[in-house]
């Protein structure tokens, strides 16, 4: 399930903003947005669950938000009982009350899940690294010690124009994108991902970027692992930030 959050309430929220002030919603370049984090929250005992936190503070609005993801890795959706999405609609908390209220909501399923195992990172395009590539990115299992990183892997991100059943043209004036996501393993590659279409959960995508590589602790199977993808919806400042977390088995 390729899917992130609240997007498309947001961006119905950004519509009518936009009325109500009479502000024109524009797709050009940004200098604002809702620039969401992440937090890898890490794995079930078994691998089969991953769970994350994306946490910010809204554009348009300044509310606090965090959203915690629990995905079922065999059957690549939601977990039951989750996502839990808490948001500061009368902004008297802030972030730190809000993120602790996620966490405290979703303990039960956690807890029930048995995730307890963190996550290693194997690779990572941070925010503020200059020679970040957006659509590959190579990783393999670390070293111990100074050793040499092992039998390395590439995952390959592509955007391309999709249906969806959002008025993304309307409310953006631009045509959604959806993604696709392969992986280059001793030589062969393999398909992980392609949309057939934007599902609404996702709002109005203007792009994607990789993001990370993520694999339970000690574990020797990159198969186990997931790929995070920073998606880029439309808000009311420009382009907002979320996350999909893609498994990395075919």
């Amino acid at each position: 399930m390729r899917q992130s959050g609240d997007m498309v309430a947001s961006a119905r929220r950004v519509i009518a903003a936009a009325s109500l002030s009479g502000a024109t919603l524009v797709a050009g370049p940004a200098t604002a947005g809702d620039r969401a984090l992440l937090d890898v929250i890490g794995f079930s005992e078994d691998s089969r669950y991953f769970a994350f936190e994306e946490y910010g503070i809204q554009d348009g609005s300044g509310f606090a938000y965090s959203n915690i993801y629990v995905i079922d890795l065999n059957a690549d959706r939601w977990a039951a009982d989750t996502p839990v999405r808490i948001r500061d609609d009368e902004s008297m908390h802030g972030l730190r009350a809000i993120r602790r209220q996620a966490s405290d909501t979703i303990q039960p399923v956690m807890s029930d899940l048995e995730i307890t195992e963190p996550a290693e990172t194997l690779a990572l395009n941070a925010d503020g690294e200059l020679s970040a590539d957006d659509y590959q990115l190579n990783f393999g299992l670390p070293p111990y010690g100074l050793g040499e990183v092992r039998g390395i892997e590439t995952l390959r991100l592509e955007s391309f124009k999709a249906p969806t059943v959002e008025p993304c043209s309307e409310w953006f004036d631009i045509a959604p994108l959806g993604f696709r996501l392969s992986i280059e393993r001793d030589g062969a590659i393999t398909s992980l991902f392609e949309d057939e279409t934007v599902p609404a959960s996702r709002g109005c995508p203007y792009g994607y970027r990789l993001y990370g590589v993520f694999l339970p602790f000690e574990e020797q199977d990159t198969e186990a692992g997931v790929a995070v993808i920073s998606v880029y919806p439309g808000g009311f400042e420009g382009p907002d930030r979320r996350f999909i977390a893609v498994p990395l088995r075919p």
